[in-house]
């Protein structure tokens, strides 16, 4: 795999190093979140005016184009633009065109929550608490200033093709994966492209070391880029096992009769947490705020679980039956600060161990 083009996560938005820590999307507090917001016949009214909200988002396309429909369904005369790439991509993209003073994109969701601290240290989001936000979401999922919140919440697992693997056989550990028997085998994404699996590598490497990438390496590994590839390729047959990617994918499948089963890791399975913001400068305020409101609320959340396999922080929203419980999951635990910080030397060392 090429180097992709363009600037670094450094290199594109000025700034120095984060100055947060602790939950998983708390950043310094600035001023004080805007009081919440309910959908009002006037802000209906306003985003009608406007006609369109332009959406970037590293979520399958499948599902963001689900979410896009159902939106307009509920308020006909909005028309939602997906823009659907990986999540490095989207953030690049956005860096661009921020530097050309392009101001094309309304409201954006990434998989790597570490881009939402950069965007707002640079000061180029937009504060808006939607009222189901500020009534349903814990604080450690929405910022302290309001200029984000937790849109989809799911895991990076291992998973078998049910075809090829005995379930006695499969790997239940990360450990697992290294036995000589999976060489060849294993399909896995890679950070430099996915940020999932960007997530992931940062919390794997901290609670397994580098050297279990090192030797993982030895296993005549596929290496593809997407999170959303390595299910792909398990479905397929292609390998066998995916020693990442995400689990949402995984549940789609499965629920669709595809011979695919998830592994929850005994070390734990990474968490991911892709948030939802509005851009300050955006081309459709009004209708970037009507869809931000849907895309956190009751019905948004609801869609992402039953259709896109997804998990939800929000309280009044219900887990689909026959999937494992997420509280009875045991998950490393996310520091989008850390990725911030760490991630351009996480590519880098993964690129040089996998040759890639």
């Amino acid at each position: 795999m090429r180097k992709h083009p363009g600037l670094s996560r450094r290199a594109m938005l000025k700034g120095s190093g984060a100055v947060l820590a602790g939950a998983a999307l708390s950043t310094r507090v600035v001023a004080a979140a805007p009081p919440a917001e309910p959908v009002t016949p006037t802000l209906i009214e306003a985003a009608r005016k406007e006609g369109q909200v332009v959406y970037y988002t590293s979520t399958d396309l499948p599902v963001a184009e689900k979410l896009a429909r159902a939106f307009e369904a509920k308020y006909p005369g909005i028309t939602v633009r997906v823009e659907r790439t990986g999540a490095e991509r989207v953030f690049q993209r956005v860096g661009q065109e921020y530097s050309s003073n392009i101001h094309a994109v309304d409201v954006v969701n990434s998989s790597d929550a570490a881009h939402f601290i950069v965007w707002k240290r640079d000061g180029i989001l937009a504060p808006y608490v939607p009222e189901e936000v500020a009534r349903y979401y814990p604080d450690e999922h929405r910022d302290p200033d309001g200029q984000f919140a937790s849109f989809r919440v799911w895991l990076s697992i291992i998973a078998y093709n049910t075809n090829l693997v005995k379930a006695e056989e499969a790997p239940k550990s990360f450990a697992d994966l290294l036995d000589p028997k999976w060489k060849g085998k294993i399909v896995k994404a890679h950070p430099g492209y996915s940020g999932t699996i960007m997530t992931a590598t940062y919390q794997m490497q901290r609670d397994l070391g580098w050297s279990f990438f090192e030797q993982l390496a030895k296993q005549n590994i596929m290496q593809v880029q997407s999170s959303t590839d390595p299910p792909k390729k398990l479905d397929l047959g292609e390998r066998a096992v995916m020693a990442d990617g995400n689990e949402y994918n995984i549940f789609q499948m499965k629920e669709a009769s595809r011979p695919v089963e998830p592994v929850y890791a005994t070390e734990g399975s990474p968490l991911i947490v892709g948030p939802n913001g509005i851009f300050k400068d955006c081309p459709h305020p009004n209708a970037a705020r009507l869809f931000q409101s849907f895309a956190l609320g009751r019905e948004g959340q609801q869609l992402n679980i039953e259709i896109g396999g997804l998990r939800s922080v929000h309280a009044q929203a219900q887990e689909k039956a026959g999937r494992k419980p997420l509280k009875d999951i045991k998950t490393m635990k996310d520091d989008p600060a850390a990725v911030e910080r760490e991630g351009e030397s996480i590519k880098s060392r993964y690129t040089r161990i996998f040759r890639v």
